[in-house]
């Protein structure tokens, strides 16, 4: 199969720099295109100034007049927006079915102004909702797809069930978002480093690593450890090590038709002797791509920076450095495979 993978990137890779107020929006997105990742990926409650909470009025059309404008200025194409499912906004009760469906419809409607294909679905968003909403997103040339995210695997009944919706309704509006962070074959060495300074037990810090990294029984650990009383810091590394899993990359295959969008999730970029591009160091890139190459996969893969809270206490946070290194390895990697 021809695949046409796609570079881009999440603006949440950004927040760093946006949250202090050193990056606004446009920086955001002329970062991104100077590294040729085109395709821009938004999040409306992080980064869209006045991105309004379902029932108040839709944005007004001189945003989207500015963001279109933007788009052109840059070469970029907006391709996802990353939606939020608010289910706690009442005090005393959570959203029923039909506020959840008119959030999302929200979303759509936002989704489809900026000139984007697609919503990132968040994973504690009901399927019902997803299959409520569909026909709406069909008129609106939107697709949906939830995102398989750690601890959450295609192996878990709470996935199956929407992929269950998309296979009724049709993949061409409802599908999946892979968060490569279902591949974290390593535990990441920034969040290592960090519960290390923050006072975690250096002995038992290494034995979380290694069960981990060895594919053992890291529940076990976790529950041991808890027994045991340690520290808060200690055990928020091993509950680390439960949340975060390593998904066989092969599981990719069997969901090809599903696959709308790869959240491509790095903590930490860094140089390796012998290759002209930095690698990733706790997710494995160089199998990634090529099984994506193999299924004809016709989308972006979208930089999401998640290192820079692992590394702020330590050292200044330079995200437009690492999502450049990360850009890099992924043209390096898809240009072997084109």
């Amino acid at each position: 199969m021809t695949s046409q993978i796609k570079r881009g990137v999440s603006l949440y890779s950004y927040q760093h720099e946006y949250v202090h107020g050193t990056m606004d929006l446009e920086d955001c997105v002329a970062a991104a295109a100077k590294e040729g990742a085109l395709g821009i990926e938004t999040l409306g409650e992080q980064m869209i100034p006045g991105f309004p909470f379902p029932g108040q009025p839709d944005l007004p059309d001189s945003f989207y007049s500015w963001w279109q404008d933007l788009m052109a200025k840059y070469g970029t194409t907006p391709t996802v927006h990353d939606m939020f499912l608010d289910t706690k906004r009442y005090r005393g009760r959570l959203l029923n079915h039909s506020e959840m469906v008119d959030s999302l419809k929200r979303d759509i409607r936002h989704t489809a102004k900026l000139g984007a294909k697609g919503i990132r679905i968040i994973v504690n968003t009901p399927p019902e909702v997803v299959e409520s909403a569909a026909p709406y997103a069909r008129d609106h040339g939107v697709w949906m797809g939830v995102e398989v995210h750690s601890p959450y695997s295609f192996e878990d009944d709470w996935i199956k069930r929407h992929l269950e919706v998309a296979a009724r309704v049709g993949s061409d509006v409802v599908g999946c978002v892979p968060d490569m962070g279902i591949f974290v074959h390593k535990l990441p060495r920034v969040v290592v480093d960090r519960a290390l300074r923050d006072g975690a037990d250096p002995e038992l810090a290494r034995e979380i690593v290694d069960t981990y990294n060895s594919h053992g029984d890291t529940q076990a650990l976790f529950d041991r450890l808890e027994r045991q009383g340690v520290d808060g810091v200690t055990l928020g590394l091993a509950r680390n090590g439960i949340h975060m899993i390593a998904q066989p990359v092969d599981c990719l295959r069997d969901h090809a038709e599903f696959i709308k969008h790869i959240h491509a999730k790095f903590y930490e970029m860094h140089q390796v002797e012998g290759f002209d591009y930095w690698h990733e160091y706790s997710i494995p890139y160089h199998e990634i791509v090529p099984v994506l190459d193999e299924i004809g996969y016709d989308g972006y893969l979208s930089s999401e920076y998640e290192g820079n809270r692992h590394i702020e206490d330590a050292e200044p946070v330079d995200s437009v450095t690492q999502v450049a290194a990360h850009q890099n390895m992924l043209k390096a990697l898809i240009g072997k495979e084109n």
